[in-house]
């Protein structure tokens, strides 16, 4: 066994690039310099002339593979690509390119609309683990407390990343917890920041919906970058959105009567007044500034890096009417009736400093990160009429703050064995994380005692009930984990490789153990198969354990829907525990794949995965909790009794099974003019094995009591499109760039709170179009649509709320229901 040393490095990773899949020949051994020499390659990924040669790190520690060598699917998306899909966040563009991936629409009020969350392979979106440059990315502080799809997760946030900063993309397609940690169940996506010396660009981009001239989008891009001497490089990009509201609402009917009867007849102002009462049924508004850096100096056998973001972003979320007719409107204050506002004030940063060179044979790697997210929340053109009259109209509702810390150390040395090369890698990680619940002003969730003729109002500010002193807390953990990593490549056509990692944490998530394994083999010089099994992990997170809040949701009881308050009760609190609340214990999981990957030709690459993920104690919110037995216990416990109740709980086990289809093709035309296409596919189908039986506490209240009903079970198995396909093709003829892309979107279910309110959505197809003109070396102009041919979904009148003239398209699709969006976007590079 030789370790080889520093001066290979180079050529072993321009051996990756072109080693090829004949038995014949050997590739030489991994370098001890892998790693280092891993960055100096991936930036170059996007830019490879056939895309089975793109090169990764994700997934594979030590020496970089390209995309077609690598045992687990993993799919890489250039700067070029995210920019083309005239998407305005990375979340929606990847919703566009990767088959496994999607980003539900979003609409109405509550901070879970604030920010955008996709998922992989159906899982939610905190299954899924975000890296910057290798590195764990900090969580957002908002949760998705809404009982809907993707309810009760924790995401990083990536569209406070500056999209002119990206480079590429990498989406890991395969559980990789053993690998990188907590969260990475569904799968990995890593973000590579750009590290250019010269040069730069910068853009605008404007757009707006074709229907009703709304939804405008307004994004300003810049990218620049510097040398540091001879051995540095700092990149600096900034990228500042602003997105105006749209709303697909319908008037009321003149029927719904909205002020109080006068002597017994109809006040007058009910014919005059605009019946359309809803104006959030679409996007709302929200403004953004990201900015972010990249930075490396080479001091000769070390090189020292720093990159970071810092991120301000407003949300204003317009909630549902209140009529002077609602016992939680007073008309002395509001005579017309008031549309609750609450103001969102996102502040976010994440830096990174580290080091890494090589050591007796040992390539090192040792950096500290440090993430942040506050989102303070105030409410206006609202009251807390509990408190009568004299109510004030605005509001602090509270502040949220999550931090995190990681201090990560690794290692990697190559070896040749015999005829092959070994690949051993390790580290240890220690990370810290906090989540901060701040009161808000005592007016913001006061009860008083004012009574009016309609009945007694809902304590709080109405929409947006502050977060109380009893609701907020604070909590810490520390998790210190070790890992151990091997991959053995006895010949060019076999690759073997295994992980274990240990995770040890100071709260109820206790001590682990997970492990992968992982081979490709070549069985023909174009035809390979690839296939790994692997156990995961993804620890409760924290603001799962103590988030606390009320919020208005429409619920169904019986046949009539009702707009509740309902109070997300923390897991630990008294009456939580009443209601048979536990410590939330962390989900694990297991996951199978299989694939074939064919390059029977050059620039032709197609892929096909199956899998199958079971997820164990899956972390959910609870059914809404409601009637008298629950009034008495909120009661009890200090609560009001005119809300509602839910909890987090590890409510169900699931299998998910599915098949992921890619296949790219690059055709250069003559020399002046070149095509290439894209196709991918995905079947995802989640079925829950497990239910939680009731709790006791539960039961005691009564038969009609359900821990989790079939409302909540719909969300995390049928309210996604269990198909997605999708063929781009991008045609260059210099000076136009043309790219098209046909996606088609599977049908999905919305679940009542019977069998007869079941719906169906069917599938609909949604075509993208983007042309640019290249008019000078310098500048570009660019013209497209999303949802050229201005698509929606089927509309289901049985969903609409007669109150509020909306929800009569779900939210499910997964590709919105604004109908198209046209843009234009002028781009300069300098």
């Amino acid at each position: 066994m030789i370790a080889l040393s520093l001066p290979k490095a180079v050529a072993a990773a321009k051996l990756v690039r072109t080693a090829s899949l004949t038995p014949m020949g050997v590739p030489a051994a991994p370098p001890a310099s892998a790693s280092r020499a891993a960055q100096d390659v991936q930036e170059s990924a996007a830019a490879q002339d056939s895309p089975d040669k793109e090169i990764v790190v994700t997934g594979s520690r030590g020496l970089p593979r390209t995309v077609a060598d690598s045992p687990t699917p993993i799919d890489v998306i250039g700067a070029s690509e995210l920019q083309r899909t005239g998407r305005a966040g990375v979340f929606s563009a990847l919703n566009t390119l990767v088959p496994s991936f999607n980003l539900p629409a979003r609409a109405g009020g509550g901070t879970s609309t604030v920010i955008a969350t996709g998922g992989l392979r159906g899982l939610n979106p905190d299954q899924t683990l975000i890296l910057v440059n290798g590195k764990r990315r900090h969580k957002t502080s908002l949760i998705n407390a809404v009982s809907s799809y993707y309810n009760g997760s924790v995401p990083a946030d990536l569209d406070l990343i500056p999209t002119s900063a990206i480079d590429h993309i990498e989406v890991l397609r395969d559980g990789a917890a053993a690998q990188y940690g907590s969260d990475a169940i569904a799968g990995v996506i890593n973000i590579i920041l750009k590290k250019d010396k010269s040069g730069g660009f910068g853009s605008f981009t404007a757009g707006q919906n074709f229907d009703r001239s709304d939804g405008e989008l307004f994004q300003a891009d810049a990218n620049i970058g510097f040398a540091l001497g001879q051995d540095g490089f700092l990149d600096l990009s900034v990228s500042a959105k602003k997105q105006n509201a749209s709303n697909r609402a319908e008037p009321i009917s003149s029927s719904i009567r909205l002020y109080p009867l006068v002597n017994g007849a109809l006040d007058s102002r009910e014919a005059t007044i605009n019946r359309l009462v809803t104006t959030n049924y679409g996007a709302m508004p929200q403004e953004s500034i990201n900015t972010g850096f990249n930075a490396g100096y080479d001091l000769g056998g070390v090189e020292l890096y720093s990159f970071g973001t810092y991120s301000q972003r407003k949300s204003d979320l317009n909630y549902t009417y209140r009529a002077p007719t609602n016992a939680n409107s007073l008309p002395a204050v509001f005579p017309n009736g008031f549309r609750p506002h609450v103001m969102i004030a996102e502040e976010d940063y994440e830096v990174a400093v580290g080091a890494r060179g090589a050591l007796s044979g040992w390539d090192w790697d040792f950096s500290q990160t440090l993430g942040k997210n506050r989102s303070r929340q105030t409410a206006d053109n609202t009251l807390n009429a509990s408190l009568g009259p004299t109510s004030q109209t605005h509001f602090y509702v509270g502040t949220l703050i999550s931090k995190e810390a990681v201090t990560s150390l690794d290692l990697t040395r190559g070896y040749a064995v015999g005829g092959g090369s070994l690949q051993v890698s390790g580290g240890l990680q220690y990370r810290v994380e906090s989540y901060q619940v701040l009161a808000g002003e005592w007016a913001s969730y006061a009860a008083g005692t004012y009574t009016s003729s309609l009945g007694r109002p809902t304590p709080g500010a109405s929409g947006a009930a502050g977060f109380t002193p009893d609701d907020a807390g604070f909590l810490k953990r520390n998790n210190m984990a070790a890992y151990g990593d091997i991959v053995w490549d006895p010949s060019t056509r076999l690759t073997i490789g295994g992980a274990l990692r240990f995770e040890h944490y100071d709260d109820d998530s206790g001590d682990t153990l997970i492990g992968k394994l992982n081979a490709r083999y070549a069985v023909t010089p174009w035809v390979a198969v690839r296939g790994a099994v692997s156990t995961g992990f993804r620890a409760p997170a924290l603001a799962q354990q103590i988030y606390a809040s009320t919020t208005g949701q429409f619920r169904t009881i019986g046949t009539t829907l009702n707009l509740l308050q309902i109070k997300t009760l923390p897991v630990n609190s008294a009456a939580a525990i009443a209601l048979g609340a536990e410590p939330l214990k962390p989900e694990k999981s297991t996951n199978l794949s299989a694939g074939i990957v064919l390059t029977p030709f050059a620039r032709f690459t197609l892929t096909v995965d199956g899998y199958q993920i079971e997820v164990r104690d899956r972390i959910a919110i609870t059914s809404t909790l409601t009637g008298t037995a629950v009034s008495a216990i909120l009661t009890a416990n200090g609560l009001s009794p005119d809300i509602s109740a839910q909890y987090y709980t590890n409510a169900i086990d699931t299998r998910t099974r599915g098949v992921d289809v890619v296949a790219t093709y690059q055709h250069p035309i003559g020399s002046v003019a070149s095509m290439a296409w894209n196709l991918g596919y995905n079947y995802n189908r989640t079925v829950i094995t497990h239910i939680k039986d009731n709790p006791s506490e539960l039961g005691s209240l009564g038969s009609g009591y359900v821990l989790f009903d079939r409302l909540s079970q719909s969300n995390m198995t049928v309210n996604l499109p269990e198909t997605k396909f999708f063929l781009g093709n991008v045609t260059t003829l210099a000076p136009f760039t043309l790219a098209t892309r046909l996606v088609r979107y599977g049908s999905f279910k919305s679940y009542g709170n019977t069998i007869a309110n079941d719906r169906t959505f069917g599938a609909k197809w949604v075509t993208d179009v983007d042309l640019s003109w290249k008019a000078s070396d310098r500048l570009t102009v660019s013209a497209g649509a999303n949802n050229l041919f201005n698509v929606y979904p089927d509309r289901n009148d049985t969903l609409t709320n007669v109150n509020t003239g909306a929800g009569f398209y779900s939210t499910g699709g997964a590709y919105g229901f604004t109908g198209g969006y046209y843009y234009g976007r002028v781009a300069i590079k300098f």
